[in-house]
């Protein structure tokens, strides 16, 4: 039996282009547009600085018109849009807080300010320049030597070289300190042998920062390993349903060589990445607050241009009380991680404290997508309006820096002194 062409076609499911979103439901704007900022109610631009101010303005409107229309695309094909990078640059953001090695030296706040920004629009973007920044750039920056900072954060700080940071394991997520990737000294040297999971930006990383067990001391240190290095391979991680342009990998490592000057001198134990951490869990914090901005923005746009019954969605009342619901939300979020910046810069801060705010924050977050998911309807599956892609967006956040249960019980540990993340396993007797 002969087979035509375009019923084989057929058969391949192969047809026509889909309509663009613009003429297929020309009743509502889609996110490649994004709409102009409405969350803001409690007029907390007044909380900020001229100069806070005007960072904000300016990585919004490179993320509006740069981002904006590609990242659905991207998030669809689960690529990251490198020929975006230098415009990612232009942000001036990268290695935020780190004064000098031409890095912008920006507070705390004006470095939320800047993550909440970018995911406000993209939140793969954001996470992309939180592990590159906040985490790869930062633990060189505070825990590396004079000669490290020089040689490698110009470069990472314009994003000539991009950074990973490599502390999960396939076997040890909450559980950090029980790493099993080791370091042992060679002459010369280092010999780093085993695997890391989960790790964003490492399949093009040039900068991977590795934390091993030292066999001697049996103590946490940290190596500067470089792309290409004989014995190391790292390999995307597919089949995700959040952040799906960030290129999370599997590091695996034999036998590589690290010199003794890539070795990182501020990490002696698994405590010395809790200076790293403390800000980084911050900066992640804010990340659910730029989502959740984003997605009230879009769905206030939506609620009026979409018309059902004769009338905008917005005029039903229903769709009133959900909307205020993640409008009150988006306030509290923004009040709660901004106090979190000042204790922070007063040196007040705790890692309690941290802990509690990311947990807190990204719990409201999962509410208000999807009390946005609810309002857009049908359409609320779609990722070109938004809020889909943020729906699924904010579970890895939820996740990662420390689960909701882990942050919870650090912050439980802080106010009632009584340690319960480690359970008390007792063997009975035979």
């Amino acid at each position: 039996m002969t087979v035509s062409s375009s019923s084989s076609s057929k058969k391949q499911g192969v047809g026509l282009p889909a309509l663009d979103v613009s003429l297929a439901f020309p009743q509502a704007t889609a996110a490649s547009v994004f709409p102009p900022t409405a969350w803001d109610y409690y007029l907390s631009d007044d909380l900020l600085t001229p100069e806070e101010q005007a960072l904000r303005k300016r990585i919004r409107d490179v993320m509006e018109t740069e981002i904006a229309p590609v990242m659905t695309e991207y998030w669809e094909k689960a690529e990251f849009p490198y020929h975006l990078i230098p415009k990612l640059a232009t942000l001036k953001v990268a290695g935020s807080s780190i004064k000098g090695y031409g890095c912008p030296g920006l507070s705390i706040t004006a470095s939320a300010i800047a993550t909440a920004e970018i995911a406000r629009v993209d939140a793969s973007c954001s996470t992309f320049i939180l592990v590159h920044s906040s985490l790869a750039m930062l633990t060189i920056g505070l825990l590396g030597s004079e000669e490290q900072k020089e040689k490698y954060l110009p470069s990472m700080a314009d994003l000539r070289l991009i950074g990973c940071w490599g502390l999960t394991e396939p076997d040890n997520g909450s559980d950090a300190s029980a790493l099993k990737t080791t370091a042992t000294k060679v002459a010369g040297g280092w010999l780093i042998n085993g695997q890391k999971r989960w790790i964003g930006n490492s399949t093009f990383a040039d900068v991977l920062v590795i934390f091993a067990k030292n066999t001697t001391t049996k103590q946490v240190n940290a190596f500067i390993l470089k792309k290409g290095s004989p014995g190391l391979s790292a390999t995307k991680i597919e089949n995700k349903i959040g952040l799906r342009m960030v290129q999370n990998g599997d590091i695996i490592m034999k036998d590589v060589f690290v010199p003794d000057e890539d070795r990182l001198p501020g990490v002696n134990s698994f405590q010395d990445t809790n200076k790293v951490l403390a800000a980084s869990r911050v900066m992640v914090a804010w990340q659910p607050i730029g989502i959740c901005m984003g997605v009230y923005d879009m769905c206030l746009r939506y609620l009026k241009e979409r018309k059902q019954f004769g009338a905008p969605l917005a005029a039903l009342q229903l769709n009133q009380e959900k909307l205020v619901r993640m409008l009150g939300n988006v306030q509290a979020m923004f009040l709660v991680g901004w106090r979190l910046c000042k204790l922070y810069e007063s040196g007040k801060m705790t890692i309690g404290q941290a802990g509690m705010g990311k947990a807190w924050i990204s719990l409201r977050a999962r509410e208000t997508v999807a009390l946005g998911r609810e309002l857009l309807g049908g359409n609320g599956i779609l990722a070109d309006f938004l809020v889909a892609k943020a729906f699924c967006d904010i579970e890895p956040i939820y996740t990662y820096e420390g689960t909701y249960d882990i942050n919870c019980l650090v912050t439980g540990r802080e106010v009632t002194g009584i340690a319960s993340i480690k359970p008390v396993i007792k063997h009975s007797r035979m």
